[in-house]
């Protein structure tokens, strides 16, 4: 039984992450915990703020969270066909937003968040929002980010970016296994490197411990040339016809020129290819 954690604000952008997520796994028995915060930062009336007790935040902030999960229920069960092998729990939570993700991480043993992101906000202009962009950097917890204009489609091409440098340990790309087994897919692990530059040592022996790792599924390596790890992806994405894009938090290289840049304009897989970011 998987446990799923579905933060919501109930936002277009996070229904979307939830539909996805009823659709990805749709074939297995979860339990899905539907969870709002009240940040404790917004935790203010008419710009004053608010004694805090216990009543008081149950009356003004509480209150009306249990009543919009309640309503996202109602919309869940008009909207998606009865499926049997999930059951639905709401959370309603007071508490710095990363905090709370932690805490019912832990308590929950949640497998995989799923997070909906509307794409580049803030100053930083981070690809996947202030919100998806902490979870994924903070929290020690596999997540699946669905972009604004990801719809679900069974994932038949799975891309890996990888650098070849295996800080972590190879079960830390189990859940890339299991994706493959259910959607009998393929995964295209794809390195990106500068004209001319050629494996050292290290990165060879990575390569085979990836190749002993997927031997028993349809896999193939793909070695691009170009200074910008991020259109590679992206050329990469659209020729493939991938359908979701898989990193390790640890790959700091790969990661953070995949999902942190300032040239947002010019790629679009931030906005119609989920990608599932693990963690030891």
């Amino acid at each position: 039984m998987k446990n799923v954690l579905l933060p919501t604000d109930f936002s277009e952008n996070s229904w979307n992450a939830i539909l996805y997520a009823l659709n990805f796994f749709k074939n297995e028995k979860c339990n899905l915990y539907l969870l709002h915060v009240n940040k404790i930062s917004n935790l203010t009336i008419n710009d004053s703020p608010y004694i805090l007790t216990q009543e008081v935040i149950e009356e003004v902030y509480n209150k009306p969270s249990k009543a919009q999960l309640k309503k996202l229920l109602r919309k869940i069960s008009e909207q998606v066909p009865n499926n049997k092998k999930h059951n639905f729990y709401t959370i309603t939570d007071y508490n710095f937003f990363i905090e709370s993700i932690r805490n019912h991480v832990s308590e929950k043993k949640i497998d995989l968040i799923v997070m909906g992101t509307k794409g580049a906000t803030g100053l930083k202009k981070l690809i996947v929002g202030s919100n998806t962009a902490d979870i994924i950097t903070k929290v020690k917890c596999a997540t699946l980010v669905v972009p604004e204009n990801a719809k679900y489609v069974d994932i038949k091409e799975v891309a890996y970016p990888t650098d070849f440098s295996l800080l972590y340990g190879i079960e830390t790309l189990q859940p890339i296994a299991d994706i493959l087994d259910t959607y009998n897919s393929s995964i295209r692990i794809l390195h990106i490197c500068k004209k001319g530059e050629e494996l050292n040592t290290s990165q060879k022996k990575s390569k085979e411990l990836l190749e002993d790792f997927f031997t028993h599924h349809k896999y193939s390596f793909h070695f691009l040339t170009n200074k910008r790890v991020e259109d590679a992806v992206q050329c990469f994405v659209e020729s493939m016809g991938v359908n979701m894009i898989v990193m390790v938090a640890k790959n700091l290289n790969y990661f953070q020129q995949i999902l942190f840049h300032d040239k947002i304009e010019e790629i679009s897989y931030h906005t119609d290819v989920p990608f599932l970011v693990l963690h030891e």
